[in-house]
């Protein structure tokens, strides 16, 4: 069905399309989909030149099993912030301190301030209202940040009270920041390893494209298994409580 999720199956079909090269309007003609969700599904998963169909099934469910047990019941209010006993002038300052280490790496400085802000709540997740009046900015510039860290798995969105949405920091960050950078580094190595014929094979310019690919190609595989053994050890799996005990959602077959 258009409306309905993409399957892991649909995902390997949008893989191979990319792989010969196809247009996302003629992926999404082969498979019933608007281009929309084509673009959007290749977009949050590495782009084009680092698609992986089972890496992007993974993580849409992981995602989804996110929202299911963060998600506040309509009608609920989230709890009320605590300070627990914390010096309030040091919080701010070490909030400052974390928003100039996320700059640092390359994040924007306003998405640098919203995942900084998340971070440090307690409550987990605060309304685009609350991130406005803590950061002291429009309500403008915080949907438009919280639009570019939601469309890079950065942030998630769950049902607040009423028709408010909230948005909370997603624990799975740090995996998916490692793997940004892993298919960059893939994606540099790809446009490196095109130019060597481009150049002439054995030239200088050509060699050292080549000598590039190899180790960036290294470098990018490290991190993606690296990330992976990471977040299998470290983080809790679906179905599976903190302590590593099966969840209520786990089969017991």
């Amino acid at each position: 069905m258009p409306g309905g999720r993409l399957t892991q199956q649909e995902r390997r079909q949008i893989a191979l399309g990319l792989a010969d090269g196809l247009a996302y309007a003629e992926i999404a003609r082969r498979l019933g989909r608007p281009t929309s969700t084509i673009t959007r599904e290749v977009g949050r998963n590495g782009g084009p030149a680092a698609y992986r169909a089972d890496l992007a099934h993974r993580a849409t469910e992981r995602r989804a099993h996110r929202r299911r047990q963060t998600s506040v019941p309509r009608g609920a209010k989230a709890p009320p912030e605590e300070d627990h006993g914390r010096d309030a002038e040091a919080v701010r300052a070490y909030e400052e301190t974390l928003t100039t280490v996320f700059i640092a790496s390359g994040t924007p400085r306003m998405m640098a301030r919203i995942m900084a802000c998340l971070t440090l709540t307690d409550s987990g997740s605060l309304t685009a209202a609350e991130l406005a009046r803590h950061l002291q900015v429009s309500p403008a510039s915080i949907s438009k940040a919280i639009t570019f860290l939601e469309s890079q798995g950065l942030v998630r969105r769950e049902r607040g009270e009423g028709r408010r949405e909230r948005y909370g920091f997603d624990e799975d960050i740090w995996y998916q920041s490692m793997m940004a950078s892993a298919r960059s580094t893939a994606q540099i190595a790809e446009t490196s390893r095109r130019g060597v014929g481009l150049m002439g094979a054995g030239t200088p310019a050509a060699t050292r494209l080549e000598n590039a690919a190899r180790f960036l190609d290294f470098v990018a595989e490290t991190m993606i298994d690296a990330a992976g053994k990471a977040r299998e050890i470290l983080l809790p799996q679906p179905g599976t409580a903190s302590d590593g005990s099966p969840g209520a959602g786990a089969d017991h077959g």
